[in-house]
């Protein structure tokens, strides 16, 4: 059963705070776009206050940009910071954006729809493949104030960029987008996934494909996931790290194989993203659950010694997530492409 109070306890008026100490909120360590985009996927789908939450978490995102569509990624003290900017942030919040256009709210709808809007034309002129694949994987799925043709146009351009750098650094016993995996790897295949069930480009079904198999190959273990860990990431004719192990990257294999099981209807990524799901239980190299039932928090990772006990917002995000969209695997319906449910709203509320 999902458990939202580690969420709600993150968050204030403001949005969702970064960092916990063990498992109290540190206000001390400010607000990210990533995570208050990641909150916004999660709140879209409560059962109760669903529509209060996502307000907040969408104003945030709203907040954060400013008139040029530049999103900040980092506040703190009321003061939005340009020092922690980045691509692969302002891709997640169009992924956030995305979902929110497909609310049953209209508010939430037609601020989601805008806000992606606002980035839509600078997006080919990206350079991070991470950032490109969050974006192109809301694009595939969001509804955009604007001619169908333009998105297309963006959602081609964005694939043939993807495909294209696999193309330049695949080779042999390495089918992958770059000479290194890093964090986050499996919305590479997930994109180009997405990029096929959108348009039908075979292309991007094959390399989707290829890519996910390799990664599955390369992270998987008999019964468990074990994850690339961050100390020094996996360098192409290295050797893997296995610490530090991080929640969100569990999260992204779990994404990547419900969409390959969606579009390909092979069982066998279902049966992965299952046992992806099952390493913040413990089916991981440590046989440790990451899961703290009484604060209904997440570990923040897997660490040499055992675990990080802080349950930041990006690690309790990312399990909610991953539960949110097995949830709805059965029917082969993703959370985000489902219009969040509409509760009666108090008469407060609907002014």
């Amino acid at each position: 059963m999902l458990d939202y109070k580690h969420l709600l306890a993150m968050s204030d008026k403001t949005g969702m705070l970064q960092f916990s100490c063990l498992d109290r909120p540190d206000p001390g360590s400010g607000y990210t776009l990533d995570d208050n985009a990641r909150a916004l996927m999660a709140a879209l789908h409560m059962k109760e206050d669903a529509y209060h939450y996502s307000r907040r978490y969408l104003d945030f995102l709203a907040s954060a940009q400013r008139r040029d569509g530049v999103w900040s990624n980092f506040l703190l003290d009321g003061i939005y910071s340009s020092r922690f900017d980045s691509e692969d942030s302002i891709g997640r919040a169009i992924m956030a954006c995305a979902a929110a256009s497909r609310s049953s709210w209209p508010d939430l709808a037609a601020v989601g729809g805008q806000l992606i809007f606002y980035k839509l034309a600078e997006l080919p002129g990206f350079t991070s493949p991470r950032a490109i694949a969050y974006s192109l994987t809301g694009l595939c799925n969001g509804k955009i104030p604007c001619p169908d043709a333009f998105v297309r146009q963006i959602v081609r351009r964005l694939a043939d960029f993807l495909a294209g750098r696999y193309e330049i650094t695949r080779g042999r016993q390495w089918s992958w987008f770059e000479d290194y995996l890093t964090y986050c790897n499996g919305i590479l295949p997930q994109a180009l996934l997405c990029a096929y069930e959108f348009n039908g480009d075979e292309r991007c079904l094959r390399i989707g494909r290829e890519s996910l198999d390799f990664l599955n190959d390369t992270l998987f273990r008999p019964g468990y996931l074990s994850i690339v860990g961050n100390a020094g990431w996996y360098q192409r004719g290295g050797q893997m790290p296995v610490f530090d192990q991080q929640p969100v990257d569990a999260a992204s294999m779990v994404f990547a194989n419900w969409q390959a099981y969606k579009v390909l209807g092979s069982k066998e990524y279902l049966d992965r993203a299952l046992l992806a799901r099952k390493w913040y239980e413990g089916q991981n190299i440590h046989g440790l659950s990451l899961i703290d039932a009484d604060s209904g928090g997440c570990c923040d990772a897997l660490t040499p010694d055992g675990v990080n006990l802080n349950q930041g917002a990006e690690a309790v995000l990312s399990l909610l997530l991953s539960e949110l969209l097995l949830e709805g695997a059965e029917n082969s319906a993703p959370f985000f492409l489902t219009a969040s449910p509409v509760p009666q709203l108090d008469a407060e509320a609907s002014c």
